[in-house]
């Protein structure tokens, strides 16, 4: 899923060449992202298109060759000037008169033309990683014939059109891991790699011909008429374009260098916040926006203000962090709190009367990207997280436009990812007091991902432990929602520490938050009474959290309810599908009565005789703390839930694991039939633990 779709989709013909292009926002200044090499189309631009898009009117196509644009035949067709013609058939159907550029790598040769040759329609210029033939080439870039046939298929000679046919995936992934030498940047690999198959060995090597190239004198003769401002942005660590190339057309072009210390050739992607934040300020210094009224409040009359992140990918983080507010302002009375949410999370926050910052309204939604994840019960949770990297990259920066904008005194986020690792990545930006909250640590695979996705989960695993141990100061209070005892006892990965023993060195433990009164539900008899439910009924209740993901499972048991009522007298059937599954979608059931988002869903729990439910640890520890009786059914391949959420969960003694193979009409019905009414043997809940989490944080204030 894209973080922002475009406002327009649109086609172009130029000399016989379509050319595709989209049109996002609606800002007084048009940016232009030009295309680059015709390995990668213009998706290689999503880290910045949803933030610019707020700020400007964003205009990005599909360079020719790539994407949905044309791919012509004839070399000639990729020289540079035809390129630079391209950019102005865009503007010109985008009815734009003029625009800052923003080119990458090859991209900064075709912004270069236009700022010299059509200086009315650039307002200015920003290179990244800029390949200008203005110093020497890297020495390690050992230059080898093109149409050569040298019969190796290692190190540089891979750019070889023979080398192509013979293993062109090869040559991507040498290429890319050469665009990122950064650790850790697997994704952006991928993803390159991704979008260089789509391109083909064929198409790409028409693009590497003497047509092609341009002179160290034409570049400087260029530069010698660019009249606009230029913003270049070079990693001192490329090893494509060397940083010399940077500092060399920043010289002759009069404009501002910006090193990326450590940085290689896709800063645009390894440093987002870093480039976004540079791009922003650069667009805003040659069109600068309209005047804001500001005020500035003196300390002795500033209120304790509290940011609060909750995720979005269900609703049981919602409950907690709730109870936790309610708790933390008990001992901070008139503490003001504004929630950076995002639907369903925003329905019960409103419900509440709580105030959602209208910031929210920039947030792309990560439980609609957890959806289109999702399979038949079947959510892959760790790569559709990093498949998410775009959507984390748009909503930090929502983020880090609104705390720059407005003071708090503390950030609390509760699994809000986007804002724990860009942090981490951006330590600079912060300028509050800073508690993370988790109920899991530690990014595990699913046997389906075999050893490479054991390598990938070790690495990002390896990436959070490095952040933590090189900057400490950006956390001031990591808090695990639960006890030692419920961090499961496996490893990071090779050479990686235990994540038990971890955890428990970086963490403070607030025990189980449950996110409800338990004395609100203690008479049971009266709880049922209230609810509707005779005495002599057997209520099972049947809930799939907050997600969209849970449908199938829905449709299971409700086939497996004739059958079920046979084996089990008096058996009502209530099922919640939660605030993102429509009720009407699901087949009507004789005995079964079916519901939307049901406020305070946990009295209905309490006073259920069983439970079917997803494998989310929140609904099940409310079953385990309500000593209720109950299956679950973990999503298959779905990490936290098969793994983290079933070792705390058997610590418990609590529900009986179903695997979704045993959900059809028999067996679902006969364990149906075994489980209800069943008495149990749970380990106690501690009911604390809100109050616990709340004190932790009101020594931040």
């Amino acid at each position: 899923m894209r973080a922002r779709e475009p406002d327009l989709v649109a086609d172009v013909q130029r000399d016989g060449v379509r050319l595709h292009y989209e049109v996002h926002g609606d800002g007084p200044t048009t940016v232009l992202l030009l295309p680059t090499w015709s390995i990668m189309p213009s998706r290689f631009w999503k880290a910045q298109v949803p933030y610019l898009a707020r700020h400007a009117r964003v205009v990005v196509f599909d360079g020719r060759g790539t994407g949905r644009s044309s791919r012509p035949v004839d070399p000639a067709a990729y020289a540079p000037e035809e390129f630079a013609g391209d950019a102005l058939a865009v503007l010109d159907a985008t009815g734009t008169g003029s625009a800052v550029l923003v080119g990458l790598s090859l991209g900064a040769q075709w912004g270069l033309i236009l700022a010299a040759g059509s200086p009315h329609r650039v307002l200015g210029l920003v290179a990244i990683a800029p390949a200008v033939p203005l110093v020497p080439p890297l020495p390690d870039r050992a230059v080898y014939g093109f149409e050569d046939d040298l019969g190796v298929d290692e190190g540089w000679a891979r750019y070889n059109r023979n080398s192509w046919v013979r293993d062109f995936e090869g040559f991507l992934q040498f290429f890319f891991r050469q665009m990122f030498p950064e650790p850790h940047s697997t994704k952006q690999i991928e993803d390159c790699v991704g979008w260089g198959l789509e391109t083909g060995a064929q198409a790409l090597a028409r693009t590497v011909s003497p047509s092609t190239r341009v002179s160290r004198e034409d570049v400087l003769e260029r530069c010698s008429r660019v009249t606009c401002p230029v913003l270049v942005v070079h990693g001192d660590a490329d090893r494509i374009s060397s940083h010399g190339q940077g500092v060399a057309l920043a010289a002759a072009t009069g404009g501002t260098l910006l090193t990326i210390v450590g940085g290689g050739h896709g800063p645009h992607a390894r440093d987002p916040v870093a480039v976004n934040q540079a791009l922003r300020r650069f667009v805003q210094s040659v069109a600068p926006p309209e005047p804001v009224a500001r005020s500035w409040t003196r300390a002795p009359r500033r209120d304790r203000r509290v940011l609060y992140l909750s995720s979005p990918i269900g609703l049981g983080h919602t409950l907690r962090d709730i109870a936790i507010v309610d708790e933390l302002r008990k001992v901070h009375p008139g503490v003001q709190v504004d929630w950076l949410a995002q639907h369903p999370v925003t329905a019960v926050l409103e419900q509440r009367g709580e105030r959602v910052h209208p910031a929210s309204a920039f947030l792309s939604s990560e439980a609609a990207h957890v959806e289109s994840e999702s399979g038949e019960h079947d959510l892959h949770a760790f790569q559709a997280i990093r498949r998410m990297d775009e959507v984390l990259v748009a909503n930090f920066m929502v983020f880090a436009d609104l705390v720059e904008e407005q003071r708090y005194d503390l950030w609390v986020g509760d699994e809000a990812w986007d804002l724990d690792h860009f942090l981490h990545e951006n330590p600079e930006l912060k300028t509050a007091a800073y508690a993370w909250m988790t109920d899991f640590v530690g990014w595990l695979p699913m046997p389906s991902g075999g050893p490479e996705e054991a390598l990938l989960t070790a690495d990002y695993n390896a990436e959070m432990i490095q952040q933590r141990s090189r900057h400490r100061h950006v956390r001031d209070r990591s808090i695990f929602v639960g006890n030692p005892d419920d961090v499961v006892p496996d490893a990071f990965g090779p050479h990686l520490p235990g994540i038990r023993e971890w955890t428990e060195q970086e963490f403070d433990f607030s025990g189980y938050v449950t996110g409800f009164d338990p004395g609100e539900v203690a008479d049971r008899a009266a709880l049922r009474e209230e609810l509707g439910y005779g005495p002599d009924e057997r209520v099972c209740v049947v809930t799939v959290g907050g997600s969209g993901v849970g449908a199938p499972l829905l449709r299971r048991i409700l086939a497996c309810v004739p059958e079920a009522r046979e084996r089990v007298p008096g058996l009502r059937t209530v099922v919640v599908t939660g605030p993102r599954i429509d009720p009407g979608s699901l087949p009507q059931v004789e005995g079964v009565e079916v519901h939307g988002h049901v406020p305070r869903l946990y009295r209905h729990l309490a006073a259920c005789d069983l439970a079917v439910v997803q494998g989310g640890l929140t609904t099940c520890m409310e079953l385990t703390a309500q000593r209720r009786p109950f299956l679950y059914v973990p999503l298959r391949n779905h990490f936290e839930q098969n793994v983290h959420v079933r070792h705390r969960l058997d610590r418990y003694r609590a529900g009986r694991c179903l695997d979704y193979a045993e959900t059809l009409p028999g067996p679902l019905a006969e364990a149906i039939a075994a489980t209800i009414g069943a008495s149990v043997d749970y380990r106690p809940v501690e009911t604390d633990g809100a109050e616990r989490a709340a004190a932790m944080l009101a020594g931040l204030l």
